[in-house]
């Protein structure tokens, strides 16, 4: 069975503060090290994303153990924002009884079934309540020199209907860069468009049961 889906450009919204020195030569440079829980295998998965966004600009990052010119910090969050919504559905119509609706077979979201109409009431007449999430989420990536001085912080922000958010992390970290080092405090917006995924899933066939 195949799994894939719809290309989906994501709208986000970027501003960048820097102080970037213009005759910069080592761009060597360093993770800051994640606190506490934030130390997973996901974090560590989008600092990848982050390096090699580094490494198209000319950046490298040390080996562990060397002394590095530049660290790199990374935070982000994502907030579920469910939203009420309430859908009309055409297909399905009121029976208010012999003699005020007409049977008739029509597709609805259940298929292919009978309904009633009245086809002097105009409009839907069947109001479905579900909810809908959207996704916002927030990256920030901040590069200083080991000194301490500040030198870039930009703010990634982006809100979807795109649940997962290893989906959408190649798409703000390529926003936090483009541009790069950009106009200092300038919100700018960023359009990119997210390739669908195309999975193959192997089903299992069911054991025969022992009689």
């Amino acid at each position: 069975m195949l799994l894939s889906g719809c290309a989906t450009t994501l709208h986000s919204d970027v501003t960048a503060f820097n102080d970037w020195p213009a005759d910069i030569q080592d761009k060597s440079f360093a993770f800051e090290a994640p606190q506490g829980a934030d130390d997973t295998l996901e974090y560590r998965n989008y600092q990848l994303l982050v390096a090699g966004e580094l490494g198209k600009m000319g950046f490298h990052q040390v080996a562990e153990g060397q002394q590095p010119k530049l660290l790199v910090g990374m935070k982000y969050f994502t907030i579920d924002h469910p939203v009420r919504v309430l859908q009309e559905d055409p297909f399905m119509g009121p029976y208010w009884g012999p003699g005020y609706g007409r049977y008739a077979w029509g597709y609805s979201r259940w298929g292919y079934r009978p309904f009633f109409y009245d086809p002097y009431r105009f409009g839907p007449s069947y109001v479905e309540e579900r909810i809908k999430h959207l996704y916002q989420r927030q990256l920030r990536v901040t590069i200083n020199n080991v000194s301490g001085r500040k030198l870039y912080d930009v703010t990634v922000q982006n809100t979807s209907g795109v649940q997962a958010t290893p989906h959408v992390m190649p798409a703000l970290v390529q926003s936090a860069f483009t541009g790069f080092p950009g106009q200092n405090g300038v919100p700018r917006t960023i359009d990119i468009t997210i390739e669908p995924k195309t999975e193959t899933v192997q089903a299992a066939a069911a054991a025969p049961k022992a009689n």
